[in-house]
């Protein structure tokens, strides 16, 4: 159980401090969709006051302009990101046109996307979860963060995803990435296996032929349940990344169903449901791989 866990079994329901770090020619509905999943969950359906997540949206400059033509004004400066980086609990990269630029130049994201992957590995005592949505994960291939894991992108780049988490691979430690033909796919989870896998709101209980099975892990309806389970900081500090919850996603509607995954995770199922419903948006399934709890 995570330091965030203890603090809100007993007390207030906290927020979960959430760090959106968008790069020129982001993709607009890849920041967005999540920002609105995310920005209606409640820790308690019923009162507004009980808000789960607050966002904060990091650029190199004050104004960012995605690919559509959409301009952000970003709440603080990669600079001040990197500073803070300690205080967050998620770190989200949208993908976009931009990515390539992103990738070739060597230029933000990478820098904070690493360092929050180092942070986790230096401090394992505390639930740190890094989200990719659409071509972001491409920037998290490059940055060797997936070496080692599952992972999927927009199923247009599927093999250009695997040609960069092979250069990955080969300038790191030769550790190789799956990449996967699905709607999330999700690292590191903290969840039971769940005995009724048909009913389960995070998991297919098939998988595609030519893919390699998943170990699918259950979700908990609320961190304040895990209150049962003792996590232990020891076990995850030898996991990839330190745990590092790591989730990538396809495309821009399969950011909304990794979202809706993350408010289920993170603060319970009915709240994800009740934001489901909010948006008259039918949430679908992913892949968990890699569990912590057995």
């Amino acid at each position: 159980m995570s330091a965030l866990q203890e603090e809100s079994v007993d007390g207030p329901n906290q927020v979960i401090q959430i760090l959106f770090a968008l790069h020129p020619s982001f993709g607009a509905q890849e920041l967005c969709g999540p920002l609105e999943v995310l920005s209606n969950a409640l820790h308690k359906i019923k009162d507004p006051s009980t808000k789960a997540f607050e966002c904060t949206i990091a650029a190199a400059s004050q104004g960012v302009t995605s690919s559509s033509g959409l301009t952000i004004k970003a709440d603080i400066d990669f600079d001040d990101a990197l500073d803070g980086l300690k205080d967050y609990d998620i770190l989200i990269i949208p993908g976009g046109r931009g990515v390539e630029e992103v990738i070739e130049k060597e230029v933000e994201p990478l820098a904070i996307i690493k360092a929050f992957a180092e942070l986790q590995q230096s401090d394992p005592s505390k639930e740190r979860t890094l989200l990719s949505i659409g071509t972001g994960s491409l920037i998290l291939g490059h940055a060797g963060i997936l070496q080692g894991m599952a992972a999927t992108t927009h199923p247009d780049y599927y093999t250009k995803m695997e040609i960069i988490c092979k250069d990955a691979a080969r300038r790191g430690d030769l550790e190789q990435t799956d990449v996967m033909e699905e709607n999330y796919v999700v690292n590191n989870a903290r969840f039971d296996l769940g005995d009724k896998l048909d009913e389960n709101p995070f998991i297919l209980s098939k998988r595609p032929d030519g893919r390699r099975q998943s170990i699918a892990r259950k979700g908990s309806n609320a961190w304040k349940e895990s209150v049962k389970r003792r996590e232990s900081n020891a076990r995850r500090a030898k996991l990839k990344l330190g745990g590092l919850r790591v989730i990538t996603s396809g495309g821009v509607t399969s950011g909304l169903d990794a979202s809706l995954y993350l408010v289920a995770a993170m603060v319970s199922h009915e709240s994800a449901e009740e934001v489901a419903r909010i948006l008259q948006y039918s949430w679908n399934k992913g892949v968990t791989v890699e569990g912590i709890d057995v």
